[in-house]
């Protein structure tokens, strides 16, 4: 059903391409479906490409996705070129269908490359007529090929896989277009999901690779400096107030237990402030959690014990903010938090005074972050099991 979906997807859109006199047919175009690009040797660039075939519904060649009964409905070709441009030239040539950027919904960069450097990939993705600016961009630990070539057992094909987990699994989902306007703003800083080819091991049967999100590729300029943790993504994410679905876990003090949390709602309020040439960036961080999980002996009913909780949750938060700041500042030197937006707009006179050594100023801005939780709700359980048991 997913597949048929998919189908008529591509096919709802591509019928909007065409004309009385000069329309495509559907089964003339090879559609790209996700893009990987990788440095090969010096001055080479090998381009990938995930084939969608529209006639080709049951079956395929090659790797990157599942069909019904086994068979694929993607393959791989890959070509390499001196750009991305020359590179994907020698692929239309020995290829019997035109190939179409119109519906490429990923695009990977391969680390190596992602370290020298992304202007000439970029320059070619956002110029070119057809590829789509709302598409989404990723770094890949390792050849961003290989994850294209992937089979996939929940979605049609590996490319969608990808998609899925930077807009549902991550949170750091970033488009073509957000990367090109980060790139080019008055931070120049920006973090891409980072992925890699995982495996998971087992007999024969249980034993499978699957792609897997560890964290953020960090880029100053065009290039890659560095990468974060998940947890510091995290941490980003609640800096940029771009966190989504997530699930908090902390000890409070005194116990051996945990608690976890859902987000309710997340405020972040910034302030530029400077005062006697000194730069400083305040934050007000304020959210609210509903435990969804108890293993301490607390009953977050009891207001001495609600106020511990609260406590914990707070320092949590304010322990990934403070984590990510302090690795962007002192060890990446990349304002990935857009710092250098908010004081231009608040202070364009100052701005333009620091504008040209910004990465001298930004490691010397004093961050103070003050953070506010609450936690609302309980479930309908007052006392923990452990609490419970102790009480028979």
């Amino acid at each position: 059903m997913k597949r048929a979906l998919l189908f008529l997807s591509f096919s709802g859109s591509l019928f909007l391409l065409s004309g009385c006199w000069d329309r495509v047919e559907i089964n003339d175009l090879a559609i790209i479906t996700a893009a990987a690009i990788d440095k090969k040797d010096v001055n080479q660039v090998e381009l990938s490409l995930q084939i969608f075939i529209p006639k080709a519904m049951g079956g395929g060649q090659g790797g990157g996705g599942g069909g019904s009964g086994g068979e694929n409905v993607t393959f791989v070709i890959s070509q390499t070129g001196v750009n991305i441009a020359d590179a994907l030239s020698k692929l239309q040539a020995d290829f019997p269908r035109k190939i179409f950027w119109g519906q490429c919904k990923v695009f990977l960069f391969g680390e190596e490359l992602a370290r020298e450097g992304v202007y000439e990939s970029l320059d070619f993705l956002l110029r070119h007529p057809e590829p789509r600016e709302r598409g989404y961009v990723f770094v890949s630990k390792g050849k961003a090929k290989n994850i294209l070539a992937m089979k996939t057992n929940l979605e049609p094909y590996s490319g969608e896989a990808v998609r899925e987990i930077a807009t549902l699994g991550s949170g750091l989902a970033v488009t073509l277009q957000d990367f090109d306007e980060l790139l080019t703003g008055a931070s120049q800083g920006a973090v891409l999901p980072y992925m890699k080819v995982a495996s998971k091991k087992g007999d024969k049967e249980s034993s499978y690779d699957y792609t897997a999100f560890i964290g953020g590729a960090v880029f100053k300029k065009d290039r890659m400096v560095g990468d974060l943790s998940r947890k510091e993504t995290r941490g980003l994410l609640w800096l940029k107030n771009e966190i989504k679905e997530y699930t908090v876990t902390v000890r409070p003090p005194g116990e051996k237990g945990e608690l976890s949390f859902t987000l309710g709602t997340v405020q972040v309020n910034v302030d530029p402030q400077i005062k006697n040439k000194e730069w400083k960036m305040k934050m007000d961080v304020e959210v609210t959690g509903m435990v969804i999980q108890n293993g301490t002996n607390l009953d977050v009913n009891d207001p001495n014990s609600l106020k511990l909780v609260q406590q914990a949750f707070q320092k949590s938060v304010k322990q990934r903010i403070e984590g990510v700041i302090g690795k962007a500042q002192h060890e990446l030197k990349a304002d990935i938090a857009d710092f250098a937006e908010e004081f231009h707009r608040k202070y364009p006179k100052q701005w333009k005074r620091v504008e040209n050594r910004w990465e001298e100023v930004f490691p010397r801005v004093k961050v103070q972050v003050q953070v506010k939780a609450e936690v609302r709700r309980q479930g309908y359980i007052n006392q923990p099991e452990k609490a419970r048991e102790r009480g028979r």
